[in-house]
């Protein structure tokens, strides 16, 4: 039996044979090409396998972001370091792989445009949201990186209101350039993350030491399971 059926052929032997013949011939069909009869009318839909690559990443609907806030999203690779951080954020919090995907590829790309480790990125989160998106301090900082929204209007993407605050990727790549220009500002790493936190005056630096401590243990982590230079 040839593994290719005109279209006039299932018109002649109905839906029925058609999956008859699909059912008895699955195993040796490349490519399956079927048809649907709707109101005598039939209907040629091909199916296609999805590679990685192209497979969309979803934290809802969210994708991993390009450069700029409000570009089209572009599917990354991460680096080895970062997917062992990956897996021990997912273990530690109890949070799915596939949740935190998008997560991480916004902080490797947000670390790549403001020239800051990402897993200083995921570092600060840990601490401030435990990975949690839609986290609200009794100040009114959004998010996984705690942004406060009345600050930082001017980072939004354009059109977009407050609600894009707890968009998972739009809050990394937000708080990502808060970090930076903290760091920049303040004229080191520590001041920088003091800075972050509104704790300036701290003269014991906690805030500072927690990230840093954080950022230590992802990459002792990703030392142990991949051997990854961070």
């Amino acid at each position: 039996m040839s593994a290719t059926l005109t279209a006039r052929t299932f018109l002649e032997r109905g839906t029925g044979a058609f999956l008859h013949y699909l059912h008895i011939d699955l195993a040796t069909v490349g490519l399956a090409l079927f048809f649907v009869i709707a109101g005598g009318l039939a209907a040629n839909i091909s199916l296609f396998a999805a590679s990685e690559a192209a497979r969309p990443y979803f934290s809802g609907q969210v994708s991993t972001p390009a450069a700029t806030p409000g570009a089209q999203p572009v599917p990354q690779r991460l680096a080895p370091a970062m997917a062992a951080a990956l897996d021990q954020v997912a273990q530690r919090y109890r949070v799915s792989t596939e949740a935190l995907q998008p997560v991480f590829e916004a902080a490797q790309a947000a670390g790549r445009q403001w020239r800051i480790d990402p897993l200083l990125i995921v570092a600060v989160i840990s601490i401030e949201s435990r990975f949690n998106p839609i986290s609200q301090s009794p100040m009114g900082a959004l998010g996984l990186m705690q942004i406060i929204p009345r600050y930082h209007q001017d980072k939004l993407p354009k059109d977009a209101d407050n609600r894009a605050f707890l968009d998972p990727v739009i809050n990394v790549q937000i708080g990502a350039r808060i970090l930076q220009e903290s760091i920049q500002r303040q004229g080191g790493l520590m001041e920088g993350l003091q800075y972050y936190a509104g704790a300036i005056d701290d003269t014991e630096q906690a805030y500072a030491n927690k990230v840093i401590a954080e950022k230590a243990r992802l990459e002792q982590q990703s030392r142990r399971k991949y051997g990854a230079a961070v």
